[in-house]
């Protein structure tokens, strides 16, 4: 496999930073690993000859855990995605696979790095056992005891780290998230199935049978909306694949509460969702103020379920493109859900 020559600004100009200056070979920001308000964190766009660091080269300047001092591309990209490093290779390999050309380019070298095996198998649950310690984070973020437990939470105290189990619809382990409890820093287990295709609280929908569920970004709303006594899902970040939306297709869901983040990110997500189950199940659109960023930020349980309570159908006047794209479809009716 010959190398590949990766656009490292391009990639990085489709997400949001914080402080940020551009220059024609680095970029410098606050960092996207920790709670940092300084740009103490820069990448380069592009080989630097005086240094010998290569295009997609991070550093950052605060940091405290050795993992997220600095790295490349690849690790970098994974953050940024919401997704595993094989799948990040595996993105990079189909996007640049026949790039060529004298741009100003990362020549990135994938040639020892293994494709996944097209038929994955679940990871050993026992692996859970090593991390079966408690920590109050979750706690300080509204999660009861209980759902912690039913979600088989964990903590792995060598890294300082939430491990959040992500399981397959038959209820066997796929993957296993780490969520550092002093940073934004988080990572997922080698060799764990592809995030692309999971759904977090997949597997709590089977085994109640549940028609009704909330679908929220992150694991840790999920369990928050949990906590508040409603099924949820979460999509782990803010795409939602095909192979995401055949999941809940086949699942036992009938009725889908859309809870997505107030931002733009958030609001690209919903009407991905909308687009891929429309026809599938009921659609709910769950409204709450904008100065909440999440439900999780929504710190009054009971203010969380007026606003799930009061989830309407989904008003595609709000989405013009979709609406009409609903209506090609199905003649002139756009009005039915399901």
């Amino acid at each position: 496999m010959t190398n590949l020559k990766i656009d490292v600004r391009a990639e990085l100009e489709s997400f949001p930073w914080k402080r940020a200056t551009w220059t024609p070979d680095k970029l410098t920001a606050a960092s996207p690993f920790r709670y940092d308000g300084t740009p103490s964190f820069y990448v380069w766009l592009a080989n630097n000859p005086v240094t010998g660091a290569r295009a997609g080269d991070w550093g950052d300047y605060g940091a405290t855990d050795p993992e997220y001092r600095r790295g490349g591309i690849v690790k970098l990209l994974a953050f940024l995605r919401n997704e595993t490093e094989e799948e990040t290779e595996e993105y990079l390999r189909w996007k640049y696979g026949e790039a060529t050309g004298d741009a100003e380019n990362l020549t990135l070298d994938l040639s020892g790095v293994l494709r996944l095996p097209e038929r994955r198998q679940p990871l050993d649950p026992r692996i859970l056992n090593a991390w079966d310690c408690e920590h109050p984070y979750l706690c300080l973020r509204g999660i009861s005891p209980e759902v912690q437990k039913e979600m088989r939470v964990g903590y792995d105290i060598k890294r300082k780290a939430i491990t959040i189990p992500w399981f397959l619809p038959d209820g066997s382990l796929g993957n296993v998230k780490f969520r550092r409890v002093d940073s934004k820093a988080f990572w997922y287990v080698k060799g764990g199935w592809p995030i692309r295709e999971l759904v977090y609280g997949i597997d709590a929908i089977y085994r109640k049978r549940a028609k009704v569920a909330v679908l929220v970004e992150a694991e840790i709303d999920a369990m928050y909306v949990m906590t508040a006594g409603f099924p949820a899902v979460a999509v782990g970040g803010a795409l939602f694949s095909e192979e995401k939306a055949e999941v809940i297709r086949r699942s036992p869901i009938e009725r889908l509460l859309i809870a997505t983040d107030n931002d733009e990110a958030g609001k690209k997500l919903r009407e991905q969702v909308i687009e891929k189950m429309t026809g599938y199940c009921e659609l709910l659109s769950v409204e709450f103020p904008e100065t909440y960023k999440d439900v999780n930020e929504i710190t009054d349980l009971d203010e969380l379920r007026g606003y799930i309570e009061r989830a309407a159908p989904v008003n595609w006047y709000k989405f013009p493109l979709l609406s009409q794209q609903v209506d090609k479809s199905r003649g002139t009716d756009s009005t039915k859900i399901c």
